[in-house]
């Protein structure tokens, strides 16, 4: 009674899915709710009332205890949302999806395995009933790596690793509908070019400067024994990718500059609101951030897909869920996520159907961290190749806190 669409973003999973939903709501006599980010409501009632279906719209922070007793049927958007069983938000859906008159849960996620670990899958297979889902442990040793180490003096469960990718793909796949847009028709293309930013002497000064400061107070704490977990390094690493993105805005401004003489329309993506704010004073367009409300998001996003603006700066929290932004050529990622999916996300809400050109895909590149996160990124994306795509490729990958060090002993 459970199954995910896992289609590429632009292919249409709402229609497709409320075109399914509309032949079960007329053979079967059941309710339609639709779990959905509160800033995608409005996009899933105007292709309900385009075909006439009557859904009860729900909100991830605001799910229901109780079901129809006339039967439901579950649609849930953006469903990578409940990648961690840890959550309250995942424990909320999972308990809907054991609900007695559940009729059927249908699951939607362009990035069903949204970090390149098959750990992010489980609760998704939880939800729709599949067979792999029955046993947490066995799952988890086999398809994850699972296993106990040390950690500060204590074991934890590490099921962060990823093997036996061709056998889960294999095994999930009668449940998993993964369709790719080259796959269906002809799509323009997407081409990434990377950009190395080359700061002046002076401005190399300050950034080491700036570098120096957060790892030097790294090692100290290290020395001190005060660094607890790898996490520890993740926040470090989160400093140093701010302050590369704060460095990179004279090449920005000059790349924005450049295309918007050319006429282009761009979308500019950094996971800083800071930065963002900055290139706004210097070159204009319109802020697409999480600190807006509603209707002042949909405001701006109307602007840039009207032409009212050629530059729209976003956050990949806001500007990268659930929006078409297809009037853009040109996509700039400041800096990279840490995660695959949310590259894609950011990527393909441009590159969608109604393109009439290709869609160029700028990354610029400075210092290790950037380094760092695109080489995690590679992996990342090989493994979610192995479960979703149709390619064999041998995976090498090392722990973040490994690659970290690495790179700080380099540094």
């Amino acid at each position: 009674r459970g199954a995910l669409l896992g289609d590429e973003m632009g292919l249409g999973k709402t229609l497709t899915a409320l075109l399914a939903a509309r032949v079960m709501v007329k053979t079967a006599q059941v309710e339609v709710m639709v779990v959905a980010p509160i800033g995608l409501h409005a996009h899933w009632r105007n292709e309900a009332n385009v075909l006439d279906l009557e859904i009860d719209l729900r909100s991830w922070s605001s799910l229901p205890q109780e079901l129809s007793s006339s039967g439901t049927l579950l649609v849930v958007d953006e469903a990578h949302f409940a990648q961690s069983l840890n959550a309250k938000r995942t424990k909320a859906l999972l308990r809907l999806a054991r609900h007695p008159r559940l009729r059927a849960i249908w699951l939607l996620t362009g990035t069903p395995m949204k970090n390149g670990r098959p750990s992010q899958l489980y609760p998704l297979l939880v939800a729709i009933g599949h067979p792999l889902a029955i046993d947490k442990s066995i799952y988890e040793k086999y398809f994850c790596n699972g296993h106990w180490r040390e950690l500060s003096g204590r074991r934890v469960w590490d099921c962060n690793g990823a093997d036996h990718l061709e056998e889960l793909r294999r095994l999930v796949r009668p449940q998993i509908l993964h369709r790719t847009k080259h796959s269906i028709f002809s799509l323009p293309p997407k081409i990434r070019q990377e950009h190395s930013v080359a700061l002046t002497t002076s401005e190399s000064i300050g950034f080491d400067h700036r570098l120096y400061l957060v790892v030097d107070e790294y090692r100290n704490r290290v020395k001190q024994g005060l660094v607890k977990s790898d996490a520890e390094s993740l926040v470090v690493l989160t400093a140093l990718r701010k302050i590369s993105a704060e460095f990179k805005l004279p090449s920005a401004t000059q790349l924005l500059t450049s295309l918007m003489r050319q006429g282009k329309a761009i979308v500019l993506f950094s996971s800083f609101v800071e930065p963002l704010q900055l290139l706004k004073a210097y070159v204009g367009g319109e802020l697409l951030t999480g600190r807006q409300t509603l209707k002042e998001r949909e405001t701006v996003v109307n602007k840039f897909q009207g032409g009212d603006t050629p530059l729209l700066l976003a956050t990949y929290g806001t500007g990268g869920l659930g929006l078409t932004l297809h009037r853009a050529r040109h996509v700039v990622l400041l800096e990279r996520p840490w995660t695959p999916g949310d590259v894609v996300q950011a990527e393909d809400r441009c590159h969608r159907l109604g393109m009439t050109g290709p869609l160029v895909s700028h990354w610029l590149k400075l210092g290790f961290a950037d380094q760092l996160v695109d080489s995690l990124l590679t992996s990342k994306a090989e493994r979610i190749e192995v479960l979703m795509g149709s390619r064999r490729v041998n995976l090498k990958r090392q722990p973040l806190s490994t690659m970290f060090r690495s790179c700080l002993h380099e540094f």
